[in-house]
């Protein structure tokens, strides 16, 4: 399913990190939902969950899926892209077409970017929700290798994957592809799903062509100076996950409740790292609430 399909149209917006592409609803409704990939996607993992909100009929704010600056169709950024530049182009994509207010929705690290946009924009963002957020323990085994690597294996595991894929031939990324594309991919993605037999294949081969090892390696390198943020951070933030995800700690809704207003996680059963595309009902549910 294309954006076409979705009812959503392409537009490129020029911000201070190059050019953003995104997938933009028709209309000029002031009130949107920003929707940000996390480090091994783009705009296309959102599709499950639109294609839900379609099925079953329900209603979204006007919806801005944006490829952050080196993913997806966006270009390499112009300038190291930290959550303070990716969260400067995701606003800087809404203003462009004409949304003042919004709930932001990310998944993994681009909740990272959620919570940024949050504390850059307060009087504009009304709610924050984050799917299978980056939190404590994923930052621990990017600072500290060895000790956060026993607490999330599966995590240190993708990281140095993708440490070596972005050093063969283009990246990695033609190697890629042809995993995707003769379905070998699944196989190495499965940490990620709670059952990869029952994800879309169209999601495993998406995987395949929009993951970037290099720019994985930049945003784990860029997260490791992250600190979640405190009371800067004046709306409600609600969290969503699978509960089989392998990239979550034990400790992390707590660490976020210490420090977000109104935090409450919800679990969902038969998911992983990808709730938004093994089970988009849930997540349209914490949308909805």
């Amino acid at each position: 399913m294309d954006e076409a399909a979705l009812g959503l149209s392409r537009v490129v917006v020029p911000t201070a990190a190059g050019p953003v592409v995104a997938r933009v609803g028709a209309g000029d409704d002031e009130r949107g939902l920003l929707l940000i990939h996390g480090a091994a996607g783009s705009w296309r993992a959102w599709i499950p969950m639109l294609r839900e909100a379609a099925r079953a009929g329900r209603p979204l704010p006007r919806v801005a899926a944006v490829d952050l600056p080196g993913w997806g169709e966006s270009p390499e950024p112009v300038r190291p892209l930290d959550a303070g530049a990716a969260a400067e182009a995701v606003v800087a994509v809404a203003r462009a077409v004409g949304v003042t207010r919004w709930t932001v929705v990310g998944h993994s690290l681009g909740g990272v970017v959620a919570l940024e946009i949050a504390v850059r924009e307060p009087d504009r963002t009304e709610r924050v929700v984050l799917v299978s957020p980056t939190g404590p323990a994923v930052l621990d085994a990017i600072r500290r290798p060895v000790r956060g690597g026993v607490r999330l294996p599966w995590f240190a595991g993708m990281l140095l994957a993708m440490r070596v894929l972005s050093a063969l031939p283009g990246g990695g990324r033609p190697l890629l592809r042809a995993l995707g594309r003769t379905g070998a991919l699944g196989v190495l993605a499965g940490p990620l799903f709670a059952d990869r037999a029952g994800v879309d294949p169209q999601v495993l081969r998406d995987f395949g062509e929009e993951t970037r090892p290099a720019a994985f390696v930049r945003a784990a390198r860029s997260a490791a100076r992250l600190r979640l943020p405190s009371d800067a951070v004046r709306c409600a933030v609600r969290s969503v996950r699978g509960g089989r995800d392998r990239f979550i700690g034990a400790r992390d809704a707590t660490a976020f409740a210490r420090v977000l207003p109104g935090f409450r996680e919800t679990v969902v059963p038969g998911a992983g790292h990808f709730a938004l595309a093994e089970r988009p009902e849930a997540v349209l549910a914490v949308l909805d609430d």
